[in-house]
This record gives structure tokens, C-alpha cells and sequence, in this order.
């Protein structure tokens, strides 16, 4: 039981790791934040699951602009 309710958590995350082996290394090291936005949603859905982990994600991912913040912005 525990591990279903895991599954939408694991499925975005697979989502992401997949992100970062085929299509990061073709964009290249542009990321304004440290950990970069794919590690920092890993660790945010890790730590908080599917909906708070992937809501903190999307804002991080809005907020990587050139009028956005940048630097060290761990997981809450």
C-alpha cells in the first residue's frame, strides 16, 4: 500500500531523471540556482511527495528567468 501511494512521487521523478540524461546535456549549464531546478524537484517530491514536491518544482522552473532570483535556493 505504501509503495502505491508512492507511485505518482516515483513517476515524477523517473519524469525528471529522464529529462536530465537526454535532453540536459544538449542545453547545457544555464541553471541561475544552486542545486540546479531538476535536482531541486527531485529533492522536493523526495521530501515532500507528488503535490507540495511538484508545486515547489513549478515555481522554482517560473521563477528561472532573467528577472528571477538566482544563487543558493535549497528545499524548504
Amino acid at each position: 500500500m505504501k509503495r502505491l501511494l508512492r507511485l505518482p512521487a516515483d513517476l515524477l521523478i523517473l519524469l525528471i531523471r529522464i529529462y536530465q540524461i537526454t535532453l540536459s546535456p544538449f542545453i547545457g549549464r544555464n541553471c541561475r540556482y544552486t542545486p540546479t531546478c531538476s535536482n531541486y524537484g527531485i529533492e522536493a517530491i523526495k521530501k515532500y511527495g507528488a503535490l507540495k514536491g511538484g508545486w515547489l518544482t513549478i515555481k522554482r522552473i517560473l521563477s528561472c528567468n532573467p528577472w528571477g532570483g538566482s544563487g543558493y535556493d535549497p528545499v524548504p
